[in-house]
């Protein structure tokens, strides 16, 4: 574990509760005796955990820690970052291991904030603490301890144990102070932490990660991550077709947040391989407004204040830098969105050549959620002989379907995903790398082990993914537009349904089929037999009492009908409300 040093300015001193006074806490069942130094500290906790009043809820607030953390407008959430500080410390004491807190609401309006928790190999919180997350957001002042007792308890959780928190933000004008709370829930506690100041979410995961494997990802610092990430980079493009100057130059959107921060920073280490124009840098306009890769993937069309010329290429973060998109003008003007399907494609088929020129027989697999396009999968499965599994929606089930192979490559729709490979294929591959004797393998496994030190596989993270296609463009000789036409997207709509209760959809089969209520799935089926090269699922959102609606179609139009149709079959089924869905 590496060491994090306690830092605490005389200001946030003075601003912030110091809370050093013990009290005892209510031990099993019948006893209250304190019998050791060592029992004390396992069964108290300071007074000061449960009464600053600079921390407390409001009352009747809710809220739910999922896949995103928690995510709600920034003035709500003081209180939630000062008891996920404490959740920190508990999960870094139940793991021996640096846990990570990231401050940031990702792709949400400058307005909001957030907060996730990141394990001690860069992963997302395990989803078992989540619901202790969100029973310690919830709980009334009143609640707290029992809710940290319960916590400690099943946990078989010694406050003896050390524990150490890395701590980050984003650019969010709420961030720093949020992380002050985060802070005082830390050092509450009595605990180490080393505050990193503005990085963006993958950064921290990494950083984690670098820690808990004592330095065998990396170092753990910013810039032990630009090292690792451009080092791979200029070694793999070493190996690129000579393109002269007409593929070199990315416009990058950097919605105004971290990413255009932390790109900046990172390119004195790049060589002049590509030259990279970023618009949206945060010098001017607002977070994620009118730009990032949400709004680009959602609105399709180009973020404000990006100038495209016919056939450049340009992608765009999103506000804390784990998700990515790609896109570009035609000759005529017309808007080309390559996003997350694209993505894996380009990342998997490249691995699956370089797997092939070495002969390395390794287990590889790409994962997707019901959204990726239809195309998508087929050109995988039946072109590149690519297995591909589906996995519900949201990134942790993707990732952790991924895990199950040598090499895993997922990517969601909307830009975030990465590859993920075995201890073992990395082995292998480093092995082939140092021994292999024929001159065009060996170059083959370098390749193989670039790629492998140049993703970022902790998490999503739009600079390692740029950083990897840009790569993969260079040295394969491709334009924006060549990639673009490895496949053509299916035609698609996406709708939603406002419902009564968006309990009353049951879905099965990652969320393609529906089980309830009865009759709609029979309906859908019915439906999609119209269409040529056609499919369609529902789902219910996990937020709002809507149902969301997808289809696709071997034209937009047919696509559009299909979708259409499904709405009404929802809106008739599963108790829709309001004006009946009309005709696009």
């Amino acid at each position: 574990m590496c060491l994090l040093a306690r830092h605490v300015t005389s200001a946030h001193t003075q601003r912030h509760c110091r809370l050093f006074r013990w009290v005892t806490l209510a031990g099993a069942p019948g006893t209250s005796q304190v019998r050791t130094v060592g029992d004390m500290m396992c069964r108290m906790k300071m007074e000061a955990v449960l009464n600053c009043s600079q921390h407390e809820k409001p009352c009747g607030l809710l809220l739910q820690y999922g896949t995103a953390g928690f995510r709600t407008k920034a003035e709500h959430l003081d209180h939630v970052m000062y008891r996920m500080g404490l959740l920190a410390v508990l999960r870094s004491k139940k793991t021996k291991s640096v846990i990570g807190v990231m401050v940031t609401a990702s792709h949400n309006p400058e307005e909001d904030n957030g907060v996730k928790l990141v394990d001690p190999m860069g992963e997302m919180l395990a989803q078992e603490w989540e619901v202790y997350a969100t029973n310690l957001a919830n709980a009334e002042q009143h609640e707290l301890q029992a809710v940290l007792n319960d916590i400690i308890q099943k946990e078989s959780i010694s406050l003896q144990q050390e524990a150490s928190v890395a701590i980050g933000r984003d650019t969010r004008p709420s961030s720093e102070n949020l992380a002050y709370a985060v802070i005082d829930g830390v050092t509450a506690l009595n605990s180490k932490y080393h505050d990193y100041g503005l990085v963006t979410t993958p950064q921290l995961h990494y950083i984690v990660c670098c820690c808990n494997t004592e330095g065998g990802y990396g170092t753990p610092t910013l810039e032990g991550y630009y090292n690792k990430l451009s080092s791979a980079f200029n070694s793999l493009v070493k190996q690129a077709h000579d393109q002269g100057d007409k593929n070199k130059c990315l416009s990058v959107d950097g919605a105004n947040g971290i990413g255009a921060l932390k790109l900046k920073e990172m390119e004195k280490y790049l060589q002049s391989t590509f030259s990279i124009q970023l618009y949206n840098d945060g010098s001017g306009g607002k977070l994620n407004h009118l730009c990032g890769a949400d709004y680009v993937k959602v609105q399709q069309k180009p973020p404000k204040g990006v100038e495209i010329k016919s056939g450049e290429r340009c992608c765009s973060f999103d506000g804390d830098a784990d998700r990515i998109v790609y896109y570009y003008n035609d000759s005529v003007g017309c808007f080309h969105l390559l996003d997350g399907d694209k993505i894996a494609t380009l990342i998997s088929t490249f691995i699956k050549e370089l797997l092939v020129k070495v002969d390395l027989s390794l287990k590889m697999a790409v994962v997707q959620t019901a959204y990726a396009n239809g195309s998508s999968t087929r050109y995988l499965e039946e072109v590149m002989k690519v297995p591909v599994y589906c996995t519900k929606t949201g990134v942790k089930h993707l990732h952790h379907k991924a895990q199950e192979f040598d090499i895993g490559v997922y990517f969601e729709a909307n830009g975030h995903g990465t590859v993920l490979f075995s201890k073992t294929a990395g082995e292998q591959i480093r092995h082939l790398a140092n021994m292999e004797q024929n001159d065009e393998k060996k170059t083959a496994a370098n390749m193989l082990l670039n790629t492998v030190d140049l993703i970022n596989q902790t998490v999503g993270d739009a600079i390692s993914d740029m950083l990897v296609i840009e790569a993969i463009l260079s040295i394969k000789g491709f334009t924006v537009q060549k990639w673009d036409e490895i496949y053509t997207d299916l035609p698609n709509r996406q709708l939603k349904v406002k419902v009564a209760d968006r309990r009353v959809i049951d879905t099965t089969d990652a969320e393609r089929r529906t089980v309830k209520p009865p009759g709609l799935q029979d309906k859908i089926d019915d439906l999609v037999k119209k269409y040529s090269m056609s499919r369609s699922f529902v789902r219910p959102s996990g937020t709002e009492d809507v149902v969301r609606v997808y289809a696709e179609a071997d034209t937009q139009e047919n696509a559009d009908r299909l979708a259409h149709e499904v709405s009404l079959a929802v809106f008739h089924i599963a108790g829709g409300v309001g004006e009946e869905p009309k005709p696009l």
